[in-house]
């Protein structure tokens, strides 16, 4: 069968969603709304923020911004779809509307690892050579920094999704899953999906564990560096920050790791949903409050903004 006559195959998919029970799907959809308003305002206020404060314009809010807007962005290509299937029940998605979802899915969540790496490497370079902090952290590294981060999460997803949809899907179209995902997708498939698996692991190898090895050996630095600092005070401070960051890392590479660095055949369906509500909804919305809202110079600047200064 060619890629076009699977394409023809299958019109549709249907998303079974997080759960069939109907006293639960308003209670769900309430907290998911809720959960979606705070991301939302969260993180697009802190895009604002930083770009109306000039004192914020510096690499760390600037690494910042932009991983705001992409918890924005991936946490909304799949968020709505799922309250959508609790309120009103509609769990079809096209064809290509789930090759769409897929797609920027798994660029945003490429694009967050490479984010949450170089901000790592921001602060090694802050806390470990700050006398030539403004010499290694140019405006010209963080524009290659950020811009690199999005071109490897368009390249590696537009891979995915060209392997993945050129399989055949001739076993069912209901996808065990809440979003189009690659596990569930590939259990739909009678093709021999030993190339496509070979292919993802490759590249979740490189856009995974890659920007992980960079943040463990930053961070290992940071820390070699803090046990020298002789004040109490500095050490707590750095620490802390450390500590927030390190906090959110765990959870997004733990996830990614526990879902996709397996075999399909030994995934848990009802497992990989709660996991999954984890990284592409609470995520997105603690990031604004893990990396800013214990900041004092953003609170400071939050406060003379509602103030009109």
């Amino acid at each position: 069968m060619t890629s076009m006559e699977n394409r023809s195959a299958v019109k549709e998919f249907i998303l079974m969603g997080i759960t069939d029970d109907p006293e639960i799907q308003v209670p769900l959809f309430i907290m998911f709304t809720f959960i979606y308003l705070t991301t939302l305002v969260g993180n697009l206020g802190i895009v604002a923020l930083i770009s109306c404060d000039s004192r914020l314009h510096t690499p760390m809010y600037f690494f910042l911004s932009n991983l705001s807007l992409v918890d924005f962005g991936y946490s909304s290509a799949v968020t709505p779809k799922v309250m959508d299937g609790l309120l009103l029940g509609d769990k079809v998605i096209s064809y290509n509307g789930c090759a769409a979802q897929l797609f920027f899915f798994g660029a945003f969540a490429v694009i967050e690892s490479f984010l949450l790496a170089s901000m790592a490497y921001d602060r090694h370079a802050a806390v470990c050579k700050p006398l030539h902090y403004t010499t290694i952290m140019t405006t010209t590294v963080c524009a290659f920094l950020v811009s690199g981060a999005y071109i490897c999460g368009i390249l590696t997803s537009s891979i995915v999704i060209g392997n993945i949809f050129s399989l055949s899907f001739c076993k069912s179209n209901i996808v065990q899953h809440f979003f189009c995902d690659i596990p569930p997708l590939l259990v739909l498939s009678c093709s021999d999906i030993y190339l496509t698996e070979l292919i993802f692991f490759t590249l979740g190898f490189f856009n995974a564990l890659c920007p992980f090895l960079v943040i463990f050996t930053s961070y290992l630095l940071i820390f070699i560096t803090i046990l020298k600092i002789r004040s109490a005070e500095g050490r707590q401070k750095a620490f802390s920050t450390c500590a927030s960051h390190l906090t959110a890392v765990s959870i997004f590479y733990g996830t990614i790791i526990f879902m996709y660095f397996q075999p399909s055949s030994s995934h848990s369906m009802d497992t990989d949903k709660m996991v999954s509500v984890f990284y592409t909804m609470v995520i997105p919305m603690l990031n604004p409050l893990v990396y800013s809202l214990r900041n004092k110079e953003v609170k400071n600047a939050f406060r003379k903004a509602v103030r009109g200064q």
